[in-house]
């Protein structure tokens, strides 16, 4: 069997798997967020943190608790990394240094997973399993709680002026409580989900323990001089499946997915990636169940799928398609990618990590032809929703939509309207606040690196290759995607500080313009449709919006991705 033909068998293998769980976890979704009832361990939560879950919350009230709840995680998280010297479980290493323990913390807890560190020569059990891997589960809630608040603005009808009896005003603006919506996506959703995936993965040959370091055999280097190699164990399969199903991305060893202890067979990588997109697919499902219409749903997965795929094929023409003798040999670019997966395999895998808020790598991504790494890169321009993250693909194309909307309103002189919204100025203004940011992040700091003589001397390779390095690694951040171009020292007083900031402002500044969104359509009351409504469950609609999302990037990143990935790929 060809690997082409191994890699197209293996990626409709991949949508059947994904089309069968397309339902079912969508519509369990919709009941988790939509249900008045609380588990028992849920309440203990809420008492234990003192929330009151059946209060209801406008946006800043909302929007607060995100940012405190955060807050608290990269302070709680940066703290285990500086005192892991002296907590048990450490394996000997030592404490983080300060601004790779700042990097850290603000990577997890942003959902981005950057890692400027080796795993298994930096974290010990403890910081592993008490740190990253918890924030591996609640950042990917946070995500998914503020696109289900922005899901109630449009599915919220409320009156403005309207009052109970005795004349008392309704509050309007209401997008539920956020601390119910994390307890709720981390004890229904993520944890059943998880347990699940982390057997399949130890049935794989992931490992899972607590075992420390051990040699593990006599080598002989190149003048000939004895040596060993040392591995060290870990709680691996647990946090490999969190880290793929919460769209996390970071390895507990430095080679990622692409580690045979992470990732060791076939099987195992494509079950990781049925991970990756299984939540952010199943949540356009969700969407359409709250909004009272399924339609909607399947105009937004249609999107998605239509990008993702077309990325697949664009991936594979990159990969297979090359001239010359060692190329015709391999089968293909195979240079930087793991020959138990092939190029098929290896190009679905990164296409849908950064397509995803993932970050996780079974091949690297430097190693890519000039063009294929530029796909990667364009994959997280896009603003990653094509399904995007757990949560911010669904808020990030939902953005989109609005502005898809928008432009064909403009077309025949309508104020336009989506599910049953006026989108006003404020809102739009909005929208427009939260496509701009995440560039402006990714350019200006792209730019103050390449004019400053420290980062540059990070980069392994000059040239277009090497801008593709730094400016794939502030598209990664800023995105909180996670992944590395390889080829890069990330490990530098800069790049920690200035990746760390693009991290933080790329996660919570967006949410500010989501939430503030959510609140001023749930202050609407709805319009009826009339025939001069944009019917946004049809094809068309589907149509103008992947037009949409690909003018609008290719209009923003098209010059800095002429002087680096075009540039190589057309020399």
């Amino acid at each position: 069997m060809s690997p082409f033909v191994a890699g197209v068998l293996q990626l409709l293998a991949l949508i059947a798997a994904l089309a069968l769980a397309y339902r079912p976890l969508g519509d369990y979704m919709a009941g988790v967020y939509g249900s008045t009832r609380h588990l028992r361990v849920e309440r203990w939560i809420y008492r234990a943190i003192g929330a009151d879950p059946a209060v209801e919350m406008r946006w800043p009230a909302y929007l607060r608790s995100v940012l405190a709840f955060s807050a608290v995680s990269v302070l709680f998280l940066y703290l285990l990394q500086r005192l892991q010297g002296y907590l048990p479980g450490s394996l000997g290493f030592a404490s983080i240094a300060p601004d790779q323990a700042f990097n850290t913390a603000v990577s997890f807890v942003t959902n981005t997973n950057w890692q400027s560190y080796s795993g298994e020569q930096a974290m010990g059990h403890v910081v592993q399993t008490g740190g990253l891997a918890v924030q591996n589960f609640v950042s990917a809630a946070v995500g998914m709680a503020v696109a289900v608040a922005l899901v109630r603005g449009f599915a919220l009808p409320r009156a403005l002026g309207s009052a109970r009896a005795g004349g008392t005003p309704i509050r309007t603006g209401e997008l539920g409580n956020f601390w119910a919506d994390l307890v709720r996506g981390t004890v229904r959703i993520l944890l059943p989900i998880s347990v699940i995936g982390a057997i399949v993965l130890v049935a794989c040959g992931v490992i899972q323990n607590f075992s420390g370091i051990h040699e593990v055999g006599q080598f002989l280097n190149e003048h000939s001089m004895g040596g060993s190699q040392q591995w060290n164990g870990g709680a691996v399969a647990s946090q490999e499946v969190i880290k793929e199903l919460g769209t996390n991305g970071g390895g507990y060893f430095n080679a990622n997915a692409a580690h045979p202890f992470e990732n060791p067979n076939a099987f195992s990588n494509l079950f990781e990636i049925f991970l990756i997109l299984l939540i952010p697919f199943a949540m356009t499902r969700t969407f359409g169940r709250m909004v009272g219409s399924l339609k909607q749903g399947y105009a937004i997965l249609a999107t998605m799928v239509t990008i993702w795929v077309g990325f697949v094929l664009l991936m594979w023409w990159t990969e297979f398609a090359h001239h010359g003798p060692a190329f015709q040999i391999a089968g293909g670019a195979m240079e930087g990618k793991e020959t138990r997966f092939g190029i098929g395999a290896s190009s679905i895998f990164a296409v849908s990590t950064t397509l995803t808020s993932t970050g996780a790598v079974d091949a690297f991504h430097s190693s890519f032809t000039g063009l294929g790494g530029g796909i990667t890169m364009l994959g997280m321009m896009l603003g990653e929703i094509a399904p995007g993250g757990v949560g911010s693909g669904l808020y990030g194309i939902l953005i989109m939509a609005i502005i898809a909307v928008f432009i064909a309103g403009l077309m025949v002189g309508r104020t336009p309207e989506y599910l049953g919204k006026k989108l006003g100025t404020r809102q739009i203004k909005l929208a427009a606040c939260y496509i701009l940011i995440t560039p402006a992040l990714v350019l200006c700091f792209t730019a103050a690196a390449m004019t400053l003589p420290t980062p540059v001397h990070s980069m392994t390779n000059s040239g277009a290759h090497g801008f593709s390095e730094i400016l794939y690694a502030y598209t990664s951040a800023a995105n909180n995607n996670g992944s590395a171009f390889a080829g890069l020292n990330a490990d530098t007083l800069w790049f920690n500080t200035t990746l760390g900031l693009a991290m933080l402002l790329g996660r919570f500044v967006p949410m500010v313009f989501v939430l503030a969104l959510a609140g001023s359509l749930a202050e609407q009351q709805p319009v009826p449709a009339t025939a001069g409504t944009l019917r946004t469950e049809k094809p068309l609609f589907t149509g103008l919006l992947v037009g949409t999302i690909i003018i609008v990037t290719g209009l923003t990143y098209f010059p800095a991705l002429a002087l680096g990935p075009l540039a190589e790929g057309l020399s």
